[in-house]
């Protein structure tokens, strides 16, 4: 008690704290994205409890991660070498997590480009993925999301409480966001796209950091604000058309 008292009353602790919820909320509008648009391919009563489920899973395999840091800390230690480069446990789960994200966002694109006849991804009376089979591939991303994301957190402070705070906040602003999200997604399909491209260069990065090579996370983030700007630019505009269009009748 007397610690969180202690850490509490620091000023240093407060900064870490917000700093910290800041990057947990960005790293994890990746995984929300995933969640929104896999969850838009189920029946339309199921997705509100598939993403609920999914944000869940996040928040519980977080904290269990946060129980052993010490072991995730060591998951940075290199366990063989191919060619002179090094890989560790977190460099093959990256690696393997941004191998299934890009196969997963490209699938998903090829059959927005060339759906099967008659079977619409977003029919409400018909589910192109069973319930369990999106809980598993969100359990999946979940993992993947939630090692780089502890990771992170423990390099950027030492204290556990902060961590804690930190990743509920985080998965909270999640659920909040979840619903809006994949209204909005399945409201207006060339998002979609967009989001699927995200979704790529996210996969993309992840196989990156997992050879070696560091990506600068504001780099991509700025790549992805500026792409959702001209699509938002590009909404109106079809908007205003479509007003004109009316009017014009």
């Amino acid at each position: 008690m007397d610690y969180l008292v202690q850490l509490a009353s620091d000023p240093a602790a407060w900064i870490a704290l917000v700093t910290l919820v800041a990057m947990e909320v960005v790293l994890g509008i990746d995984n929300l994205v995933f969640i929104s648009i896999l969850t838009n391919k189920l029946p339309e009563h199921q997705r509100s409890r598939g993403r609920r489920i999914g944000i869940g899973l996040a928040l519980v395999l977080r904290l269990g991660l946060l129980s052993t840091v010490a072991i995730i800390v060591k998951l940075t230690t290199p366990v063989f070498s191919v060619f002179g480069q090094s890989f560790s446990w977190r460099d093959l789960i990256l690696i393997a997590g941004g191998l299934f994200l890009v196969w997963k966002a490209t699938k998903e694109i090829h059959h927005h480009v060339d759906p099967n006849p008659g079977e619409g991804v977003f029919e409400t009376g018909k589910a192109a993925i069973t319930f369990s089979a999106a809980i598993v591939q969100i359990l999946i991303l979940d993992l993947v999301f939630s090692i780089d994301s502890i990771i992170t957190a423990v390099g950027m402070t030492e204290h556990i409480p902060i961590m804690v705070i930190a990743v509920i906040v985080a998965v909270l602003t999640m659920l909040l966001a979840a619903d809006p999200l994949g209204r909005f997604i399945d409201a207006n399909p060339t998002v979609v796209m967009l989001a699927l491209a995200f979704l790529i260069m996210i996969g993309m990065t992840l196989i990156a950091e997992g050879f070696g090579a560091h990506v600068p996370k504001g780099y991509i983030y700025a790549a992805m604000a500026f792409s959702t700007a001209v699509e938002g630019l590009n909404m109106l505009s079809r908007r205003a058309k479509a007003r004109r269009g009316g009017a014009g009748h």
